[in-house]
């Protein structure tokens, strides 16, 4: 489903920074992949190149029937409306409500107000928040939050969700859930990604983890753990 083909991703400045360096991977529909390393090992740029926010230097990143690496910037719409993205800060739009926040991303695809009136609650309800639809972020906790973004990632019914960090700003309950929520969507057919700095997370999901350092893959391991040192 997602390959990374001898992927190098070099950032010319005064001194050239290899971000990626010889980086090859597949991932396979309905997977759920844990991407480890420290800040600087490569994780936010395999994110950027996946939604073809960046292009490799080298390499081909292939997507399904999409060939990222040389896609134009008018068809990368048609490449994101398959992949949900989360973040660690949640971006979501502090004067709408949890359910204009995924509406909005309706909206943007250009899909119905009958579509946006069935789809929406649905969502809302799947990620547990159906009793929070007109609450503003600024009423909501942070897993609270997560979990509006989850909804709005999803809304689309991508193939993929990648999920950057998306625990970082939780306590160790609200990341439990989230993480439960995420193989929960997992089980239902979408293919996972998961970039963490959590290596309890990690330890304990014993799913695959590919771990980077320095820009190159140093372990790629079906029931893997977080082993950085």
């Amino acid at each position: 489903m997602i390959i990374f083909q001898n992927v190098s991703k070099i950032y010319t400045n005064h001194k050239d920074t290899i971000a990626l360096d010889d980086v090859s991977f597949e991932i396979k529909r309905k997977e759920f992949v844990s991407v480890v390393g420290k800040s600087g090992a490569g994780k936010s740029t395999i994110t950027k190149m996946l939604i073809g926010e960046e292009k490799p230097s080298k390499g081909r990143v292939v997507f399904g029937d999409y060939d990222i690496s040389k896609l134009k910037p008018k068809e990368l719409p048609r490449l994101r409306r398959h992949i949900g993205v989360i973040f660690q800060d949640f971006r979501l739009l502090a004067n709408k409500t949890a359910y204009e926040n995924v509406a909005f991303a309706l909206e943007v695809a250009g899909r119905s107000q009958a579509e946006i009136n069935e789809f929406v609650p649905q969502a809302l309800k799947m990620v547990g928040l159906e009793d929070k639809m007109s609450n503003f972020p600024k009423e909501l906790s942070g897993g609270e939050k997560q979990r509006v973004a989850i909804a709005r990632a999803m809304i689309n019914h991508p193939d993929i969700l990648i999920a950057d960090e998306p625990t970082g700003n939780l306590d160790p309950i609200n990341a439990a859930e989230i993480i439960k929520l995420l193989l929960k969507i997992n089980e239902l057919g979408t293919t996972i990604i998961l970039a963490t700095h959590n290596k309890d997370i990690v330890n304990d999901l014993d799913k695959r983890v590919i771990s980077l350092e320095n820009g190159r893959v140093s372990r790629d391991e079906e029931k893997g753990k977080y082993l950085l040192v």
